[in-house]
């Protein structure tokens, strides 16, 4: 249960002034939630600073101003478009001149009379005639305004729909609900950084008093920024230690099968994948469940790892599944373990989404009678009628395209099986922590024997004839091509047209030898084209990103990434190592249209540069900061409303040991930074964390 301390914040928006039940939905979309604290974690991007008050002599051009004035003249042109001019002086000999247009004379009358003393606000520009003047100024009023009025005004993201004005009056309203919190805080922490109490942090943070206060590193959204980091951190651990109170059991092969299959493998295996199994035999041998994630770049031989760690459960007479996110990686997964497995004389079966009637009772009576050892499948594994006898192994693939909850979802089909995650996508050690917390990290950074580096150019898309002609010579030299489709928008069907212009085009040239794929196809038809890519049907397929991760054919030595200054890194990165994977040396050509930003020429040249998917990863959180690495929202990344990992990189690893430090010494929170702690978990919505203790 919330604690009731929060309730004040958790309220729905429509209790704030001016939030009625038209502009909520609006004012939800724009601060991402329903409730005030989400309102409050909306932090200003900007401010008005009103004290400046020079005399009328003295004014400069392009800044707001506060004066107090005399009314002198007013003056209306003749047409209807033409605005009223209401002349004010200061004492000082200097003249102002509000400007107004589509306003009714004698609301201006009533607002300005002649010979009053007015309290003016705006933002001062000089006419034609060179005198100051303010369009429209942002506030006019009695002498008694000015004191109220010379102060700095915070200014917020905003959104169609919502006035400045009225989302101001309720951000007063949320502030007015902020209650005193109990200090979660570590005080030697605390003082070191300088940091104030989290209500007076939040209140400083809406009111800044200059650039510096909008700053990332201003201590008091630093506080918060931590507040936040810490939540995520301590959430992420008590859920792990609650996975490790679920005893597993010891898993430990006698070796005859990896023995095999190491015997069949057509090379050794590198230092990495040495290290990396020594560890995960290390965590299956103990009596509390593996939770460990393989990190490795695209082509560093993370299947076979993961099949010769399944074969040590299969030794013990246990099962082992293993998970892809789309059917063509599932059946490309099947293509690399099926010889293998069966050297070792091990039976290996594919459930996906596709098979239906006789044929998958049949697969799913084997399952459960445990004469299928290794089962490899897409979502499809997680049914309800899928059954095994004993799974003592589970393996994911490209973890962020599941949740947590998935990944416990079929770990609980076994008896707390081990569980191994996989991703191709290399992350970032700060971002690491924060998605993959909850587990140990074994990383393969080595690229196997004989693999030839991938030369990667950049070319401007104005030369678009002499790329077709350089391909026409590649395919005639027995290459085959990628010819990636740039991203249009965030849509699928505008991906699409892209993409189905590009194939026309293709086609003129090289008939029917050209292949398409994209996201709106049935996975049939995907499949088919992409088998006939890899056999002899195709020598060109143009697609989408649908091929971004997992494709494997190794004859494929050329890619074209049309406007890749559109792509993130990681994108680019990840497309990049779907050639390269044979003996032949492999050529990438990036396609950019003029004018290119800053950041995207950044982003071809660290292309250019190096193949190191860590190195781009770091590079990748560096130009786009945390919640765009890997590309779209759907990553899976938490999402951080008051914390920036490219920024607050060193505040997530004092959070990670200060959570560690926690857990150890009070499992349960029930001293009292333990129940300030409880607060801060609710406080962020990291409820899952407080649930996960045994006391509830």
């Amino acid at each position: 249960m919330r604690p009731e301390i929060l309730y004040p914040l958790f309220a729905p928006l429509t209790v704030l002034p001016g939030v009625g039940p038209k502009l909520a939905p609006l004012v939800e979309r724009l601060v991402e939630g329903p409730h005030v604290v989400d309102l409050l974690w909306h932090l200003p991007s900007g401010m008005i600073d009103r004290r400046f008050s020079p005399p009328l002599t003295e004014v400069p051009e392009g800044r707001v101003c506060t004066f107090v004035v005399r009314v002198l003249e007013h003056h209306s042109g003749f047409g209807p478009r033409s605005p009223t001019r209401v002349v004010c002086g200061d004492g000082s000999g200097g003249r102002l001149h509000l400007v107004y247009f589509h306003l009714k004379r004698g609301f201006i009358e009533k607002i300005l009379p002649i010979g009053a003393t007015r309290v003016v606000s705006g933002k001062v520009e000089f006419s034609s005639y060179n005198e100051p003047q303010i369009v429209h100024p942002d506030h006019v009023g009695p002498p008694e305004d000015l004191e109220g009025l010379q102060r700095v005004e915070p200014v917020y993201p905003m959104t169609a729909g919502v006035q400045p004005r009225v989302l101001g009056k309720a951000m007063l309203g949320a502030l007015g609900r902020v209650p005193v919190l109990p200090e979660w805080l570590d005080p030697a922490l605390k003082a070191r950084h300088g940091w104030t109490d989290w209500d007076a942090a939040l209140r400083t943070a809406h009111a800044p008093e200059d650039d510096e206060d909008l700053s990332a590193m201003a201590p008091a959204r630093m506080r918060l920024a931590y507040d936040e980091l810490l939540a995520n951190q301590l959430a992420l651990l008590l859920v792990r230690q609650s996975q490790r109170r679920l005893s597993g059991r010891a898993l430990t092969g006698d070796g005859r099968l990896r023995d095999t299959v190491l015997a069949a493998l057509p090379f050794a295996l590198t230092g990495a994948q040495a290290r990396s199994l020594e560890e995960i035999y290390a965590d299956m041998a103990e009596p509390t469940r593996m939770l460990r994630l393989l990190q490795g770049d695209v082509g560093s031989g993370k299947t076979v790892v993961a099949l010769l760690a399944m074969l040590n459960a299969v030794e013990t007479g246990a099962q082992a599944a293993m998970m892809a996110p789309t059917e063509i990686l599932a059946r490309q997964h099947l293509a690399t373990l099926e010889p293998l497995a069966r050297a070792a004389g091990v039976r290996i079966g594919l459930l996906t989404g596709r098979d239906k009637g006789k044929a998958r009772e049949a697969l799913l009576a084997e399952l459960a009678a445990g004469f299928i050892d290794i089962v490899v499948g897409t979502h499809a594994l997680f049914s309800e009628d899928v059954a095994f006898k004993d799974l003592g192994m589970a393996v994911i693939d490209e973890q962020h395209r599941f949740g947590v909850h998935q990944r416990l979802q079929l770990a609980a089909k076994g008896r707390a099986p081990d569980v191994l995650v996989m991703t191709a996508t290399p992350i970032p050690r700060t971002l690491t922590l924060t998605l993959y917390g909850d587990m140990d990290v074994s990383r393969l950074d080595e690229k196997p024997p004989g693999r030839k580096p991938v030369q990667t150019r950049t070319v401007s898309t104005s030369r678009l004839d002499e790329i077709v002609g350089a391909v026409d010579r590649a395919v005639q030299g027995g290459a085959k091509v990628y010819w990636v489709c740039p991203l249009v928008e965030e849509s699928e069907v505008s991906d699409m047209a892209a993409a189905e212009e590009r194939w026309a085009h293709l086609r003129e040239h090289f008939g029917d030898r050209v292949g398409l794929v994209h996201g709106k196809m049935k996975p049939a038809d995907k499949d088919r084209v992409m088998e006939a890519f890899a056999g002899d049907g195709l020598d060109v397929l143009v697609a989408t990103t649908v091929i971004e991760v997992g494709v494997n054919v190794p004859e494929a030595t050329v890619m074209i990434i049309e406007h890749a200054e559109r792509f993130g890194l990681a994108q680019l990165h990840q497309l990049r190592g779907r050639i390269g994977r044979g003996d032949q040396a492999s050529t990438c050509l990036l396609l950019f249209a003029e004018p290119v930003s800053e950041t995207a020429r950044a982003r071809l040249t660290i292309m250019k540069d190096t193949e190191d998917g860590f190195r781009i990863a770091e590079e990748d959180l560096r130009l786009r900061g945390g919640g765009e690495v890997l590309g779209t929202r759907q990553s899976g990344l938490p999402e951080f409303k008051l914390a920036d990992l490219a920024v607050h990189g060193e505040l997530l690893a004092i959070a990670r040991d200060d959570a560690r430090l926690i857990v150890d010494r009070d499992p349960d929170l029930q001293g009292d930074r333990g129940k300030a702690l409880r607060v801060l978990l609710y406080l962020f919505e990291r409820d899952e964390g407080v649930k996960t203790l045994r006391s509830g």
